[in-house]
């Protein structure tokens, strides 16, 4: 499974696996994400995000960061990880500057669980 896969598994559950195996196929040069969404009922994932840092008993600002939405969901939050991930979602820029790569993977990320189904508090909506 692709790592955008288990992140929209762990927020979605069963329902987004159907929704990103027929997208993660290889080629994600721009036609995957406009499936939109599946049909089934809008997702918290504020609320999701919340009680799953809430269990981890650390600060995780999975508002502003790719790297502890990650660790607050169990998906390997790593830099080889996020290269992957950035790689999946067409990054195109320079893999070795993390922290631009970090702020698009967070925007990117954003904007396809909302493109899914998914309740964003609004000051998180990316054009």
């Amino acid at each position: 499974m692709s790592i955008f896969g288990k992140i929209m598994g762990a927020i979605f559950g069963s329902q987004a696996n159907a929704a990103t195996t027929g997208s993660s196929g290889g080629s994600t040069s721009g036609g995957g994400s406009t499936q939109a969404s599946t049909g089934g009922p809008s997702v918290d994932v504020s609320s999701i995000l919340d009680k799953a840092v809430a269990a981890k008993g650390e600060r995780l600002e999975w508002k502003t960061s790719i790297v502890d939405l990650m660790k607050s969901l169990d998906i390997d939050s790593s830099l080889t990880a996020r290269k992957e991930l950035a790689k999946e979602l067409g990054y195109s820029g320079d893999a070795n500057d993390s922290a631009t790569m970090n702020i698009w993977l967070h925007q990117q990320v954003m904007s396809k669980l909302a493109a899914n189904g998914g309740k964003l508090p609004t000051d998180l909506h990316h054009a």
